[in-house]
């Protein structure tokens, strides 16, 4: 036996699609390393101790206070799939990937207030069976032909749509130019309304959950969850901010987003209404649903998102954050999905002070590559005012839509004053209308089980599988194979033994920042097959406890087999709990909104070592010519997602999951937690996107209807798992000759 330390030997390599070119740059071959390392040697005498765990630079969790930079593409042909890509990922995010099914709305309008050259109206409609909408509809009485329509979304004031400021804040608000009239002014969310209305638009102020007249939810859960409710912590009819609400991707601000677009389907059914003059604007928490709605929903033709788009804190409130949501992306490049519509934004003495130099540079040089007119994207300072859509900003919005909705007046537009109305003269509930009977959590239960019964049916259709579920699994695991990054090896010690070769050492991520420690055995009578090797303890199953070593893998060695094994993420010693942000409310995308879970950096983990295997050469061999995956233990569904990614790359794969379900976990700190999984068919469905590459699934049961059968076997759990691989690859083996 002869050991031998050698870190420098390195090897290179830039992986692409398999439909491009590519080259190899080499410090060292392999191929030299392996004849070097091939002398006869002496008997194997040296017993291994366990490989320690991976030793990985310590890395802060990003959180909602981070840094998020956009970093403008440099062509549009780039551009493309990376905007296709994050407006996916919105979707996903909010639950609506896909899109429920639009139930009608059945709309009530009633109870008109004359304003003079307007009135306003009291109007709710259902967003889905049983959740109300509710709101003001400002309409101007005699409209010249079609007229825009305009979204309003409010942000955190309590009652917005009631609200009236006292005295002395309007005042304050005067005296710094923030505000212009003592009347109009004690009322953001009227004067904007009065304003449109006044101009000749139609504007649709609806309320947030749990503001205003939309009671059914409780301020506690909207805005102020802190604490899991265990009551509401079950498999079956499950609750908000539950493990299993996060495995359906179902969150407050889901629900918001979708009551956004039915707000949008309302004033589209309006006939006043020009469906190619439609916007919407929204400050704070209206914001961050303006550059939302603004992303995925191609009908709204300008937008103006205020004090919300920045390079700093994304929104702190729980109807502002969803698991999958901000991961390698933020809310500039969420408002760059907007180019080259119009689109208006503004700055003030809050995280948006820095926008004038990061953020809003990046967007201009977007809408360059469109060679969208200069007036197309507007920055109003404001870094003296405090964080509020102020009658300055205001201003703003009303001339750069004047000027884009060709509406004729003259510009700069000022606010006009008026006289604002009170929360009994506004509401939409009375007693020939009374608002829809709160039932607490039984109406919490119902909806969110009416919108998994709903994707659930979706999710049945012939073509999901590749147009629903394998776009949706990018996303949850946020990385494909095509991207999955230029790798070097370190060879870090190698052991010669009588019958093989053994080499530790790290695959290097460069481009993800990514280390995994590896353990190579090769054969001296190899082959062009790689076996890849996957248990609950890394490197260490390789072996049995006194270090020798399993029968099963110097079977596969004796067979001619390369044989590599990799410590995954946080591998020897997975914990109990993955870690999670500083933050005291225990929600789930407070971390997963902006950091793939466990489960998809082991994902991420398989696809590093698939592409390095791919493309390079492996002992004295151009390629293997084939790559095997044994799975064991809880890597088996890891396994399975990372095969749904990788296609044909890996040829056979041997899953062990005995009936796991991410539907069952109960934690949403569980190592095995991955947001939306459930949602998608659960394990089922990520087995189905393997088909019809050959699959052995160790404890499972049928799956007929989902997978194509002849690449489907299938082992019960009480099978003596690793003997069951061994005959499984060696009948696949005498079936290829």
């Amino acid at each position: 036996m002869q050991t031998e330390k050698n870190p420098s030997r390195r090897r290179v390599y830039t992986p692409l699609p398999a439909s491009s070119s590519y080259s190899y740059s080499y410090s060292s071959s392999l191929m030299q390393t392996f004849r070097l390392l091939f002398p006869l040697a002496l008997l194997f005498l040296h017993i291994p101790i366990p490989l320690p765990a991976q030793d990985l630079p310590a890395q802060d969790l990003k959180d909602l206070k981070g840094y998020f930079p956009f970093n403008p593409p440099t062509s549009l042909t780039a551009w493309e799939p990376r905007k296709t890509y994050v407006r996916r990922q919105i979707l996903v995010s909010q639950g609506l990937w896909p899109l429920p099914t639009k139930t009608p709305l059945n709309p009530v309008i009633h109870s008109p207030i004359d304003c003079g050259t307007y009135t306003i109206e009291k109007v709710y409609f259902q967003s889905a069976p049983g959740l109300f909408v509710t709101g003001n509809l400002y309409r101007p009485k005699n409209p010249r032909g079609k007229v825009p329509g305009i979204l309003f979304a409010h942000g955190h004031r309590k009652d917005a749509r009631f609200d009236l400021e006292p005295e002395l804040t309007v005042r304050k608000n005067i005296a710094i130019g923030a505000e212009r009239f003592t009347r109009g002014g004690q009322s953001t969310f009227q004067s904007l309304c009065h304003q449109l209305a006044s101009m000749g638009c139609v504007v649709w102020q609806w309320d947030m959950l749990s503001d205003s007249d939309a009671q059914q939810f409780s301020e506690e859960i909207v805005h102020k969850f802190a604490k899991q409710r265990p009551e509401m912590n079950t498999v079956e009819n499950w609750g908000l901010y539950s493990p299993q609400a996060e495995a359906h991707l179902q969150n407050i601000m889901g629900i918001q987003t979708w009551n956004a677009i039915r707000s949008l389907d309302f004033l589209l059914t309006l006939p006043e209404v020009d469906p190619t003059r439609t916007a919407i604007t929204g400050a704070s928490g209206g914001g961050t649903q303006t550059m939302l709605l603004a992303a995925i929903d191609d009908r709204i033709q300008l937008s103006f998102p205020v004090v919300m788009v920045s390079t700093a804190m994304q929104g702190g409130c729980t109807c502002e954050n969803a698991s999958l949501l901000r991961i390698n992306t933020g809310n500039v490049e969420f408002a760059a999905l907007f180019a080259p519509k119009p689109q208006g934004m503004n700055s003030a003495d809050d995280w948006t002070k820095e926008m004038a130099t990061k953020g809003f540079p990046e967007l201009q040089k977007l809408y360059q590559l469109y060679n969208a007119p200069k007036d197309h994207l507007l920055l109003q300072r404001g870094e003296i005012f405090p964080h509020a859509y102020n009658a300055v900003s205001r201003s703003a919005f009303y001339t750069f839509l004047n000027h884009h909705f060709k509406l004729g007046f003259e510009s700069p537009i000022i606010e006009t004053d008026f006289e604002p109305l009170t929360r009994e003269q506004l509401t939409v509930w009375n007693a020939e209308h009374p608002a829809p009977k709160s039932n607490g959590t039984d109406f919490e239960r119902t909806l969110l089980r009416w919108f998994d019964d709903d994707a659930q049916k979706q999710l049945q259709h012939p073509q999901a599988l590749k147009q629903i579920i394998a776009p949706a699994l990018e996303v949850m695991i946020g990385r494909t194979y095509a991207q999955a990054g230029e790798v070097t090896w370190g060879l870090e010690e190698k052991t010669e033994h009588p019958t093989h070769l053994e080499m530790q050492g790290s695959l290097t991520n460069t481009t993800h920042h990514e280390t995994i420690p590896t353990t190579w055995l090769y054969p001296k009578q190899g082959s062009q097959r790689v076996i890849l090797w996957l248990d609950n303890d890394g490197r260490n199953s390789l072996r049995e406890a006194n270090g020798k070593l399993k029968p099963t893998v110097q079977t596969l060695l004796d067979q001619g087999n390369i044989i590599l094994s990799a410590d995954l993420r946080l591998q020897p010693q997975t914990p109990q709990q993955t870690p999670i942000v500083d933050n005291p409310r225990q929600f789930a995308g407070y971390t997963h909104g902006y950091n793939p879970a466990l489960f998809a950096q082991r994902t991420h983990d398989l696809l590093t070592l698939t592409t390095f295997l791919q493309n390079s050469k492996v002992g004295n061999h151009p390629n293997p010519n084939r790559i095997d995956v044994i799975a064991l233990g809880e890597t088996g569904p890891i396994a399975i997602a990372a095969r749904a990614l990788t296609g044909n790359a890996i040829n056979h794969l041997a899953a062990q999951t005995n009936g796991f379900r991410f539907s069952q976990i109960l934690d949403y700190r569980h190592p095995q937690f991955l947001p939306g999984a459930a949602k998608y068919l659960d394990l089922p469905g990520l087995i189905a996107l393997n088909a019809p590459h050959p699959i052995l699934l160790i404890g499972e049961s049928d799956f007929k209807d989902v997978v194509a059968a002849p690449s489907l076997t299938q082992l019960p759990s009480d099978s003596p798992a690793e003997t069951a691989i061994v005959h499984w690859l060696q009948k696949s083996d005498a079936s290829a000759r």
